[in-house]
């Protein structure tokens, strides 16, 4: 992901995150990167989760590569690079490390939609300003 700027969070991982061995199951990555992608707007762009925003982002493709297991009770950092990439979409990548090992890696693009059809539409230009901005 190159020298591009990022945020970056620091999530420790819980019980409801792993599976009965304590490892965090595949889905626990999900959480971080939502989570991660939702402080992020909150900080730099607008609460644009919140349900009383005039458009809705939804989550239209997600991937996750997994490179080593990570354990209840560890810190990770949860890196995030957005980017525009329409005037529709944003697309989020992550990484999850512990101190300097990669733990998983992967992305989620979001379309903005109108809440009234469900269709896509073009994001507000406010959110496409401080997204370019960022």
């Amino acid at each position: 992901m190159g020298k591009e700027k990022r945020f970056s969070i620091v999530e420790r991982v819980k019980i409801y995150d792993t599976d009965a061995q304590g490892v965090v199951h595949y889905a626990g990555y999900y959480r971080f990167f939502t989570d991660t992608a939702e402080i992020f707007a909150e900080k730099f762009i607008g609460n644009y989760y919140s349900t009383d925003y005039p458009v809705w982002f939804v989550v239209v493709e997600s991937k996750a590569s997994y490179h080593k297991p990570s354990y209840i009770g560890d810190k990770l950092r949860v890196e995030i690079l957005p980017k525009l990439i329409s005037d529709k979409a944003i697309r989020f990548n992550f990484i999850i490390s512990r101190g300097r090992v990669r733990i998983c890696d992967g992305y989620i693009i979001q379309v903005c939609i109108s809440k009234k059809t469900w269709k896509a539409v073009t994001i507000p230009n406010e959110i496409k300003k401080k997204m370019k901005d960022w």
